[in-house]
């Protein structure tokens, strides 16, 4: 807007976005990252091997089912595991500045042209 510039912002602030996250994607970026060896193997087992239950109640208690998406949250790690699942987000447009952090993704774009 200092440059006489037609301006737009567009704020995301995803819903449930570290419930988005799918595992195989993560374990592969982690990988391409440098996280290998016995690191990578305590990420793989950490992220296919969690179940969770539903309760309602004394009674009303669900069977265990496998976790299929989803990165930690309420700890430090889940916003950095959720950054590196995203932070390649911008290559999806070479037009847009991007803008991350956790879950608010920011995307600014300016031109002399409003087309």
């Amino acid at each position: 807007m200092d440059r006489k510039l037609y301006t737009c912002g567009i704020f995301i602030d995803l819903q449930k976005a570290f419930d988005t996250v799918d595992h195989s994607i993560l374990l592969k970026k982690l990988d391409h990252y440098g996280i290998r060896g016995i690191l990578n193997d305590w990420f793989t087992t950490h992220h296919t091997s969690r179940k969770q239950i539903s309760e309602i109640g004394p009674l009303n208690i669900s069977k265990k089912a496998t976790v299929l998406s989803g990165a930690p949250q309420g700890s430090v790690l889940g916003p950095l595991l959720f950054l590196i699942y995203i932070n390649d987000i911008f290559n999806s447009c070479n037009r847009m500045k991007f803008y991350l952090f956790a879950d608010d993704t920011n995307l600014l774009y300016a031109d002399k042209s409003l087309k």
